[in-house]
């Protein structure tokens, strides 16, 4: 490894690491699998769309094609043990908040339907947004409990009645 690679991974190491933002560890490996699902089937219908001789297609394609490669990147860089950098941007991503691995995979799955609104790119891209999708309700965070949620509404409509008593007594 060359000094600066050497001094990037020796930064990446010391920073703090990601919170868990209250993921349970199973919900942690399906986002995963969604990911590498998704790379899958945007490789697969990447291929298919660049067969073809309309450029906005090939141009989806080659899009989906990147996009199955920064999926894998990001979610099994395992998958890409040859390439040097691979693990330094998994750490980098892990850092990431859920809301922001939303938005980022779900903006890579709109783009090449943007490009080129074809049931290739669709169902292509449909995995890798559903990616995105899981990561964002883990940004919503947990359902609270009935019981929690009744007694906040208890607590508004007692103090509901109680402006609506003093608004009364006043015009008295």
């Amino acid at each position: 490894m060359s000094g600066s690679g050497g001094a990037a991974a020796a930064a990446v190491s010391s920073a703090p690491p990601a919170q868990d933002e209250g993921m349970t560890w199973w919900y942690r490996w399906l986002c995963r699998l969604s990911g590498v699902l998704g790379a899958i089937s945007c490789a697969i219908s990447g291929l298919f769309n660049c067969i073809t001789i309309h450029p906005l297609n090939i141009a989806a394609g080659v899009w989906m094609i990147m996009n199955a490669f920064i999926l894998l990147l990001c979610e099994a860089p395992f998958c890409c043990q040859f390439i040097d950098f691979a693990n330094t941007v998994a750490e980098k991503v892990d850092r990431l908040r859920s809301w922001q691995k939303a938005v980022f995979y779900c903006g890579m799955a709109i783009i090449p339907i943007v490009i080129s609104l074809t049931l290739t790119t669709l169902l292509g891209n449909a995995i890798a947004f559903a990616t995105g999708v899981l990561y964002g309700l883990s940004a919503l965070g947990k359902k609270g409990d009935a019981i929690s949620y009744a007694r906040i509404q208890q607590q508004k409509q007692q103090a509901d009645e109680e402006k609506l008593t003093d608004t009364l007594e006043g015009e008295l």
